[in-house]
């Protein structure tokens, strides 16, 4: 009952009634034509500057970590290159090596005599990844909510298992989620098959307690009493330094803000595509969206495809561009990240979760692994302990024969996007 305003449709909001005229006017009823300039924020750019090695090297550590020698040829790894986000002209082999303080390199011979580089995890990983571990099971249903209100953004409760692929690393959920963590959860959770023959995860139930968005949950503390009395709420706003807006846009920027907020788990249907409106219900979707990721950032490919499914008019992420006061798009990593600027405060994220304390560990792992192999610290080891090297061997065999055996609902599924043609293809 108390949260009964809150979703109650924008267009019962009466604090417009009978404004007429200027700005107000124009974006109930049109998508005011007004561009902002994009400025560089080299604080957030160092922020997404290191994520792609650390996401790369985080699943990598996920992937090992759970074969039951702990220790995986390349040609097992390369498979999930697809979902790594790493550069096509890069080896896996090379991106490996450059951090041989988190993988051990070792050889196995194939069925010809050739040697097979093999990668298990040093004692400082392993510690690291059973840190990281006991804060999945801890905090496993702040995780299952996560998901859920994920599926309840979207029109049917329904995402294809790709697309939450795409945003699993930002989300905080297990590499494995289908297996470790969906499954668990059989009351919240099923697999369907999709109208294109894909496997999608679907939400049983919608959970009125989770259909409250992150701007509504914070209304007290951030909002005037009269916003919220009619249902105006504004998004906080961060210019990055030397930011310089015209009048125009000031006065433009200052009305939007006063427009209706539609909640991203309200049905807006009825709200025009073509007006300022509108556009601040796909803001305030988004908005949630980076809320649900741990760091508050995603890659802009990681939401393209997902119009359909949150029901957005086309050209949607144009919104990025027009708020750079509430998104920033970083350019690093060859690739765009938008990351949420009020969830930053310098180089710190303002809550900090525990398992971004981990990643930041790992993050400096990969830092000192890079300056220590610059100083010849570690040198490849080819010989080593036969007798562990046999054992290692003797899983990994076990191992690629059960799966060969298996038959798992997600036999068809390539969590990488793609076939591959033979065991060792090039990776080497």
């Amino acid at each position: 009952m108390m949260f009964r305003w809150l979703f109650r449709p924008a267009r019962n909001c009466g604090f417009l009634h009978g404004c007429q005229k200027g700005y107000i006017y124009q974006q109930r009823f049109s998508l005011v034509n007004i561009k902002l300039k994009w400025v560089k924020d080299r604080t957030l750019d160092d922020i997404v500057s290191g994520q792609r090695d650390l996401k790369a090297a985080g699943i990598l550590v996920s992937i090992i970590s759970s074969s039951s020698g702990c220790c995986l040829p390349i040609y097992h790894l390369s498979r999930h290159r697809g979902q790594l986000g790493l550069p096509n002209d890069l080896k896996l082999s090379t991106f490996i090596r450059r951090y041989p303080n988190i993988f051990i390199e070792s050889y196995i011979t194939d069925s010809g005599g050739t040697p097979v580089p093999c990668f298990s995890l040093s004692p400082e990983a392993l510690k690291l990844r059973h840190e990281e571990l006991s804060i999945l099971q801890q905090n496993q249903m702040e995780f299952r909510d996560r998901l859920c209100k994920l599926l309840m953004l979207t029109r049917d409760m329904i995402l294809p298992l790709q697309t939450i692929d795409q945003l699993k690393w930002d989300l905080g959920l297990p590499y494995d989620y289908q297996h470790s963590f969906v499954l668990n959860h059989p009351e919240k959770f099923s697999f369907l098959r999709l109208p294109d023959d894909r496997i999608g995860l679907k939400l049983l139930s919608w959970d009125d307690k989770l259909a409250v968005s992150e701007l509504q949950k914070n209304a007290s503390l951030q909002q005037k009493e009269e916003d919220i009395k009619n249902g105006s709420l504004a998004f906080p706003i961060r210019f990055t330094r030397g930011f310089g807006l015209k009048r125009k846009c000031m006065r433009w920027l200052k009305e939007w803000q006063k427009l209706p907020y539609t909640s991203p788990y309200t049905n807006a249907s009825h709200l025009d595509p073509r007006t300022d409106v509108s556009e601040k219900r796909v803001v305030g979707v988004f908005h949630e969206l980076l809320h649900l990721t741990l760091q508050k950032q995603t890659e802009r490919k990681n939401v393209s495809n997902l119009r359909k499914a949150l029901a957005l008019p086309q050209k949607f992420t144009k919104a990025f561009e027009r708020h750079p006061g509430i998104f920033y798009i970083s350019m690093k990593n060859d690739t765009q990240t938008v990351v949420l600027r009020e969830a930053y405060n310098g180089h710190e994220l303002v809550q900090n979760h525990a398992l971004v304390k981990i990643r930041e560990e790992f993050s400096s792992l990969l830092k000192k692994g890079l300056l220590d192999r610059s100083r010849g610290l570690h040198k490849k080891n080819k010989g080593g302990n036969l007798v562990e090297d046999l054992r290692k061997e003797v899983g990994i065999v076990d191992q690629l024969s059960s799966e060969n055996e298996s038959d798992s609902t997600f036999s068809e599924y390539n969590s990488g996007g793609r076939l591959y043609r033979n065991l060792h293809g090039d990776e080497y």
